[in-house]
Order: C-alpha cells, then sequence, then structure tokens
C-alpha cells in the first residue's frame, strides 16, 4: 500500500507555556465578557428578579425598555450623544489626519517643536481643563449646547499623534511624484494621503467615536437642562437618593451600546490594518 506524501511540517503538541496561557486568556474573556452578558439579561428581568441569583431571567419582560423609551427622555439623549459623537469624530478625522500630514510632509522650522508641544499636551489630566473650558463657554455662550458639548475633542492630541505616526509610513516618492505632475499640497493630501491610511482613520473615528459616547464628567458639567443631556449623565440620574430603577438602568444601558457595538463590527477589518500598520515603516 502506497503511503501518501504529507507536505508541511507535522503539527507539534503545545507546550505547557502554551496552555497555561490559553488558559489565563479564556478565564480573562470570562472575567470581562461576564457583566457584559448579566446587564444584557437582567435588562429582561422585572425589578423583583434583578438580586436574585441566577442568570436566566425566570419571567422574560419587555416593559423595562417600554419604560426606557417612552416615559423617560431617553431617545433625546441617544441623539445628543450621537450628534456629538458624529461632530467630535468627523472633526477628528479631518483636522488631525490634516495636521498629521503638515507634520510629515511639509518642512517649516519649529516642526518638531510644534509636535512635542502637541504631544506633550497628553500629559494634562482633563480634570485640570475642566475650569477653563467651563470659563470659555461661560463666555462664548456655549453652555447647554451641541457644540459646548462636543468642542474638548474636536482636535485631541492623541489624534494628531496617531495620523503622523500613520503618514510617516508612507514613502515619500508618491507625493514627490504628485508634485511634479502639479497636484496641490492639499491634492497631495485628500487624493494620495488619505486613501492610503484609510485603516488609520478607521481606527481613529472608532476610538473617538467610543471616548465621545461615553463620556460623562464634561457633559454632565457643561449640559444644564434636561433636554441637552447625553445618554451616561441620563442614565446616571436613574439612580436617586431613595432608591435606584436597576432595571431601567440595565435596559438603558443595553440600548446604549448598540452604535458601539455596529461601529465595530462595520469597521472591525480596518481595526486589525491598522494594528498590522503601525509596526510596518515605509
Amino acid at each position: 500500500m502506497v503511503e501518501l506524501e504529507t507536505f508541511g511540517e507535522p503539527r507539534r503538541r503545545p507546550t505547557a507555556a502554551t496552555v497555561v496561557a490559553y488558559v489565563l486568556l479564556t478565564l480573562g474573556t470570562v472575567v470581562m465578557f461576564f457583566p457584559f452578558v448579566w446587564m444584557l439579561l437582567s435588562a429582561f428581568k422585572p425589578i423583583r428578579e434583578i438580586f436574585q441569583l441566577t442568570l436566566l431571567p425566570h419571567t422574560w419582560t419587555l416593559d423595562n425598555f417600554r419604560q426606557v423609551l417612552f416615559q423617560t427622555a431617553f431617545p433625546r439623549w441617544f441623539l445628543n450623544s450621537l450628534v456629538v459623537a458624529a461632530i467630535s469624530t468627523v472633526s477628528v478625522l479631518f483636522f488631525c489626519s490634516l495636521v498629521g500630514y503638515t507634520l510629515t510632509r511639509l518642512r517649516f522650522p519649529g516642526r518638531d517643536l510644534v509636535f512635542l508641544i502637541i504631544l506633550s499636551t497628553l500629559m494634562v489630566p482633563t480634570e485640570m481643563l475642566v475650569i477653563p473650558w467651563y470659563v470659555m463657554s461661560t463666555q462664548y455662550g456655549w453652555v447647554n449646547t451641541y457644540w459646548g458639548l462636543a468642542f474638548p475633542g474636536l482636535i485631541p492630541a492623541f489624534g494628531v499623534f496617531l495620523m503622523r505616526q500613520f503618514f510617516q509610513t508612507l514613502p515619500r516618492d508618491l507625493f514627490d511624484a504628485g508634485r511634479v505632475d502639479g497636484v496641490s499640497e492639499f491634492g497631495l493630501f485628500w487624493r494620495i494621503g488619505l486613501p492610503l491610511v484609510r485603516p488609520g482613520l478607521a481606527a481613529l473615528g472608532i476610538f473617538n467615536f467610543v471616548g465621545n459616547w461615553n463620556a460623562f464628567l464634561w457633559p454632565l458639567i457643561i449640559a444644564k437642562s434636561a433636554s441637552m443631556r447625553t445618554v451616561p449623565v441620563g442614565v446616571a440620574l436613574f439612580s436617586g437618593e431613595a432608591s435606584t430603577a436597576w432595571n431601567l438602568i440595565m435596559a438603558a444601558s443595553a440600548l446604549a451600546i448598540v452604535p458601539v457595538l455596529l461601529v465595530f463590527f462595520v469597521f472591525q477589518r480596518q481595526i486589525i490594518e491598522g494594528v498590522v500598520l503601525t509596526g510596518v515603516k515605509g
């Protein structure tokens, strides 16, 4: 009987270190994922079952979602968070990529110093900036407005740093060839640079969208009326001095994660490409 020739290297047995690593990663995944599952299942529980030691509800109900959607201002809070996150994300993608391109493809005196100054702002805690932000918002009439909610995150230093790193991976010859063909500097940025850094744009857009969607401290300070609150601030109000509506908090939290999950699942390939390409030097 003729034996078939096998191609490729034979499978290696996993080592003890590999087994331990997979076990630890599995346990870590369970630990991080369990609160998420508990929140989703608790959103379908009546209030009397929230603190029972059972994962699955005995009585499945949609009353929690009905109360959140039709008896509270959650739809308005949801819209506010969506508008603020969208404004901030569009601004970050355009301006941070433009600054990143300028700091890598244009030569001018003090370029590295400008980048160091921008980078140094990452060391300033957000809590220290809240007071000057609020004073400025009060002077210019931005309190209780969409612009007041969004302006602190329009051009973050992290976005400039990330896009600069991506533009540094691009070959300079592409831009030099475009200049020879008579393409303007903005045309080089828009037509050559941006298409080549799409993974970085996707990663930055998702990070920024999630960060603004989950922001709590600044919206809590700048939003004076109930109609201008965002989702995190509004959900926090379900917890009062007398009692806490945990069933409504779980339902509202389950609804609040829908946009984040949609954004992640739509752009997850770009996120992976972005992580991979950050280690490639052009």
